[in-house]
């Protein structure tokens, strides 16, 4: 069973806070009752040899010494007498202000002891140290501190004598132990809400690192760990969003390379598929020509043919000659317009002085169809290679007048699409094209009629070629159907 880091967090801070706990329950009660026995010998020891230096050192009045002697008792819960070489008491604190007849009686048993052993009080003064015991009162039943020092002037004999009785503590450390028990009870409390408290703080930004790098692996790196402390864990957090942002701008560069090199790959492709078509439309096209130039020629050649019939042959061979140098021209044309080697050379022109030339080249033939054209343009100057969009122009107007029936109309529009833009429109009568043959139009050899006849078909490349020369132009443009026939439309730039 997989536990948390929460879990593990909480159990060893409760442990370890309980142990602390438990340790010092069992060290008070082991140790308490020495260490206030050692600690009130030794605060008694330092006050007597306090009292030592004041009363050696000074040249006090009996009624300061006296003053001094009850400030000594009363801090330190004690009995105090000054004794002489012989083991008399010299001087005593007042025992009518000491209500503790214990601390007398066992002074008393004391100096009585010394009095009828001089040699011990003797020793103690040439030793020149301050002696600290312990003795039991047997008529009280209590333990005393005994302190006695010798006065620390050489020159003087006398002895200072304190006894401090030894409360007894045990009954106050029975007590503190039972308090300990509620003290237990509301510290296990306090220590599982600590170690809840200190557990999720410590957990919470783990767990939130621990899904940053989940977020990762599944290569989302658009959340962020969100750990501001300043320490390791937000050092690590900072560094994780880093790594984070890193790999997604590397893996979205990575992307786009793959994305640019499937482009490529499909470029490529239809580039391929695009030149096969070429050569084969190319193919298809030269065929018919060469045949029959090849088959006129034979006959030339032969001679078996009368006078007449040879002019007619000749006419026919300067004929295809002529549609195979347009097939030619047009080829090459689209081959630089495609790969963007022609030269392009846009200046300011007027559109509509550039349409009725294009017309006037087209008279005779409208003329023999008896189609009426209409122009409906204003004096607008534009911006572009002239050349190329005559030549649109004039592709547009011969698909219309290819398209349109004898006695129909072909309108030509120009006007401002908007305040950079002007749009030209060439309409004409005839049959609708339908929507799925729209996009195709403008495909190199594509031919909606496919019956429809080489001397009134043209090359297959006047659209495509439109195409690319508008592209180059930054032009909108397509096709779309009109009430009574078609539209083909571009716009240009107008005049910088």
């Amino acid at each position: 069973m997989k536990k948390s880091i929460v879990y593990k967090l909480f159990i060893i801070t409760a442990a370890f806070l309980l142990a602390f706990f438990i340790l010092t329950m069992n060290f008070q009660s082991v140790f308490f009752e020495e260490f206030y026995k050692s600690r009130k010998m030794k605060n008694l020891k330092i006050s007597v040899e306090r009292f030592n230096d004041i009363y050696s050192n000074n040249n006090l009045s009996n009624s300061q010494l006296y003053i001094v002697m009850r400030q000594f008792e009363e801090n330190n819960n004690a009995k105090i007498v000054v004794l002489g070489s012989n083991g008399v008491a010299k001087y005593l604190g007042d025992s009518k202000m000491d209500s503790d007849s214990s601390k007398i009686n066992t002074l008393n048993k004391i100096l009585n002891g010394w009095v009828d052993s001089p040699d011990r009080l003797a020793k103690i003064i040439r030793q020149r140290k301050t002696i600290v015991g312990k003795y039991y009162n047997t008529d009280f039943d209590i333990n005393n501190i005994i302190c006695i020092s010798p006065s620390v002037d050489r020159n003087n004999s006398d002895v200072i004598v304190a006894v401090s009785s030894l409360q007894p503590i045990q009954e106050a450390s029975d007590t503190i132990r039972a308090f300990y028990i509620y003290i237990f009870a509301g510290g296990v409390v306090m220590i599982i809400i600590l170690a809840l408290i200190y557990s999720n703080m410590l957990s919470k930004p783990l767990i939130k690192l621990n899904k940053s790098a989940e977020n990762m692996l599944k290569m989302d790196f658009s959340v962020k760990c969100d750990v501001n402390s300043k320490d390791e864990i937000g050092n690590l957090a900072n560094t994780l969003n880093i790594l984070s942002d890193k790999l997604d701008n590397a893996l979205n560069e990575l992307r786009q390379q793959n994305e640019q090199l499937e482009a490529d790959i499909e470029k490529e492709r239809k580039m391929e598929s695009m030149r096969k078509e070429f050569v084969a439309g190319v193919s298809h096209e030269l065929k018919t020509p060469i045949s029959l130039i090849s088959g006129y020629a034979e006959g030339l050649m032969d001679n078996v043919v009368d006078e007449e019939s040879r002019s007619f042959y000749i006419d026919v061979i300067m004929d295809e000659a002529q549609k195979m140098g347009n097939l030619v021209h047009d080829m090459l044309d689209l081959s630089q317009l495609e790969s963007g080697s022609f030269n392009f050379n846009p200046r300011n022109f007027y559109i509509n002085s550039l349409i009725s030339e294009c017309v006037h080249k087209h008279k005779e033939l409208l003329k023999e169809r008896c189609i009426d054209i209409e122009t409906i343009s204003d004096n607008i100057e534009v911006y572009g290679d002239e050349t190329r969009i005559e030549q649109v122009i004039t592709n547009f107007l011969t698909n219309a007048i290819r398209n349109t029936p004898d006695s129909g109309t072909i309108k030509i529009t120009v006007f401002d699409k908007d305040n950079d833009n002007v749009q030209i429109q060439v309409e004409n009568d005839g049959e609708h094209i339908e929507q799925k043959e729209m996009e195709n139009i403008w495909d190199k050899f594509y031919k909606i009629d496919k019956s429809r006849t080489r001397n009134t078909g043209g090359t297959g490349l006047g659209l495509s070629i439109t195409k690319n020369i508008l592209l180059a132009h930054k032009s909108t443009f397509g096709v779309k159907n009109i009430e009574n026939g078609v539209m083909f439309y571009f716009t240009l730039r107008k005049a910088i």
